[in-house]
C-alpha cells in the first residue's frame, strides 16, 4: 500500500525471567534499525536541570569578606610602605666627617629632628620623626651632648639618641681639697649647670676623678660625691683593725684628713697615721700644722705662704698645739687611701716626724732623734733661702721668732737686739709653697732617704743636753721635755 511507511522496528524485547541459556553468554537484545528518514530527524534535547535557589547576597559574610580584603590590600601597602621606609633611614647620611650636637632636656621629637636637620646630621626631618614613630621610639630620645658619626643614616642617628651614647666630660678633685675648694672647683667647670647654694660639711666628699654629661648639674656631682664617700668609709669602718682609739666613723675621717695634709707619699700615709695613733693613746697632743692653717683660714684651705711662730701660739678650735685630742671637724676631704691608712695604720713606736728635703718624712721615736732631724730640715732651708733660687723665702713671710738651738719651741726674740732675719721654723708644712711636701710628685719611692746625724748648725761643741726625758711606768719610749705653755 502507498503511504507512511511502516514502522518495522519491534521493540526491545524485555528479558523474561526464567533459566538462563545453558552452553553460553546471553546475547544483548538486538535493535531494529531506524529509517532514513528518522535517522535524519533530530531528536528532542533533554529537559533543563531543576534550577537551585540562591541566598540573597549581602549581610554580615558579606561585610567580613570586604572588609578583609580591604585589610589584606592595606596590609600589602603598608608592608611595602615599611621597606621603602626602611630602606631609606639605613640610607648613608650627608655628614662628611665627624660631629659633636647638643640636644637640650626637655626637647621634643619634632625640634630634634629640626637640629639634626641644622647641624647637618640628617636631611629629612620628617621622615625621622615617622622611623621613630613606627620603632615606637619617639619616647626614648635622650638629651645630652652626642657624637654623630660621617655619614651617619637616619636609623644609627635613633639608636644614637635612644641608647644614650652621649659624651662624657672628667672633672678631678685631688685629695686634701677643702668643701669649699671642691665648691669651687665645680662653679668653675663651664660645662656643668646650676648653682650651689650650701657648702657640704668638710669630709663629707670623696676626691676622686668623676664622669659627667653635659647638662649635668653641680649639686648632682656633689650628691655623686657625697654617696660614694658614705660608701667608702662605711666599708674602711668595717675592716679596721681593733683597739683603735677612734670611737666614730667621724672620728676615722678626721683624723684621715689631717694625714691626707701631712704627706702626699702613699707609701709615709701608713706610718704617719701610725705617729698620730701613738700620741693619742699616750694623751699626748697631735701638734699637726695643718690644723692651725685650717683654723686660720678655714674652708679656703691654704695660706699661701709657711706659717708664722705666732700662729702656732694662736688657739682655734682646730689648732692641735693647743687643743687636745682631735679637732671638732676634719680640715678637708680625705680620700680613700688616707682613711685605709688610719684604719689600718702602721704598727711603730714613732712619735714625730718632720720634713726631710725629698718631699717627704724622717720619722723618729724618741724627742733626741726628732731633734737632729729638725735641725737637718733647718740647714736644708736655710741653704735654699741663701742660694737666691726659686725657693728663697720672702721676708715678709720669716716667722717673728727666731729658733732656738734645741729645736724646742723658743721664746720670743727680744726687741732691738739686732740680730740677723730669723728663718722659717721647724714647721713642716708650708702650706702653698714650693716646699709643701703634697707638691712633690718625683719622689722615687725606690730609694730610700735616711737622715744622718748632723752636728750644731754653727760646728761648734754638741749642745747642751736638753732637759731630762720623762719615761712611761710601762716601759714604753720615753716622752719629750713638756714645751711652754702656749
Amino acid at each position: 500500500m502507498f503511504g507512511r511507511s511502516k514502522d518495522t522496528r519491534q521493540p526491545p524485547e524485555t528479558p523474561q525471567p526464567g533459566p538462563a541459556h545453558s552452553g553460553g553468554p546471553t546475547e544483548p537484545p538486538r535493535l531494529a534499525p531506524k529509517s532514513p528518514h528518522e535517522a535524519i530527524k533530530p531528536e528532542m534535547a533533554p529537559p533543563p536541570p531543576p534550577q537551585r535557589l540562591r541566598a540573597p547576597r549581602g549581610g554580615l559574610i558579606s561585610t567580613l569578606s570586604g572588609l578583609f580584603s580591604v585589610l589584606l590590600v592595606g596590609a600589602l601597602l603598608a608592608l611595602v610602605a615599611i621597606v621603602v621606609l626602611a630602606r631609606q633611614a639605613n640610607e648613608p647620611g650627608p655628614l662628611e666627617a665627624d660631629r659633636v650636637v647638643t640636644i637640650p632636656s626637655r626637647t621634643g621629637m619634632g625640634e630634634i629632628a629640626r637640629i639634626l636637620a641644622r647641624e647637618g646630621v640628617i636631611e629629612q626631618p620628617l621622615l625621622f620623626q615617622v622611623y621613630a614613630v613606627v620603632n615606637r621610639e619617639q619616647a626614648n630620645l635622650k638629651a645630652g651632648e652626642f657624637l654623630f658619626e660621617a655619614e651617619a643614616s637616619i636609623a644609627d642617628a635613633i639608636d644614637t639618641l635612644t641608647e644614650g651614647r652621649s659624651i662624657l666630660h672628667e672633672i678631678t678633685f685631688p685629695e686634701g681639697l677643702t668643701s669649699q675648694q671642691i665648691v669651687e672647683r665645680l662653679r668653675a667647670d663651664p660645662i656643668l649647670t646650676g648653682e650651689v647654694e650650701t657648702i657640704p660639711p668638710e669630709g663629707s666628699l670623696l676626691p676622686d676623678t668623676y664622669k659627667f654629661a653635659r647638662g649635668t648639674t653641680r649639686t648632682e656631682v656633689l650628691d655623686i660625691m657625697s654617696r660614694a664617700q658614705a660608701g667608702a668609709l662605711a666599708q674602711i669602718w668595717a675592716r679596721r683593725v681593733d683597739g683603735l682609739p677612734l670611737e666614730t666613723p667621724e672620728e676615722l675621717v678626721i683624723l684621715a684628713s689631717i694625714v691626707e695634709k701631712e704627706t702626699g707619699r702613699a707609701d709615709e700615709r701608713p706610718r704617719v697615721a701610725g705617729v698620730f695613733i701613738n700620741r693619742l693613746r699616750r694623751g699626748m697632743r697631735l701638734e699637726s700644722d695643718p690644723t692651725i692653717v685650717y683654723g686660720l683660714v678655714g674652708g679656703r684651705g691654704t695660706l699661701g705662704r709657711g706659717i708664722l711662730r705666732s700662729e702656732i701660739r694662736a688657739p682655734t678650735p682646730w689648732n692641735t698645739y693647743t687643743i687636745d685630742g682631735l679637732p671638732p671637724t676634719p680640715i678637708a676631704n680625705p680620700g680613700r687611701a688616707a682613711m685605709e691608712a688610719v684604719a689600718n695604720p702602721s704598727r711603730t713606736n714613732d712619735l714625730f716626724f718632720v720634713a726631710d728635703g725629698t718631699g717627704g718624712h724622717a720619722f723618729s721615736e724618741t724627742y733626741e732623734q726628732h731633734r737632729r732631724a729638725v735641725a737637718r730640715w733647718r740647714q736644708i732651708e736655710a741653704g735654699r733661702a741663701s742660694s737666691g733660687g726659686e725657693d728663697a723665702i720672702d721676708p715678709d713671710d720669716l716667722p717673728d721668732e727666731a729658733p732656738d738651738r734645741s729645736g724646742a719651741l723658743p721664746s720670743p726674740v727680744p726687741a732691738g737686739t739686732g740680730g740677723p732675719p730669723a728663718l722659717r721654723d721647724v714647721v713642716d708644712a708650708s702650706e702653698g709653697t714650693p716646699l709643701d711636701p703634697l707638691a712633690n710628685t718625683t719622689f722615687d719611692l725606690t730609694n730610700t732617704q735616711i737622715v744622718p746625724d748632723l752636728a750644731p748648725l754653727d760646728g761648734t761643741a754638741p749642745a747642751e743636753a736638753p732637759a731630762p726625758l720623762v719615761r712611761p711606768a710601762d716601759g714604753s719610749p720615753p716622752l719629750p721635755p713638756r714645751r711652754p705653755d702656749l
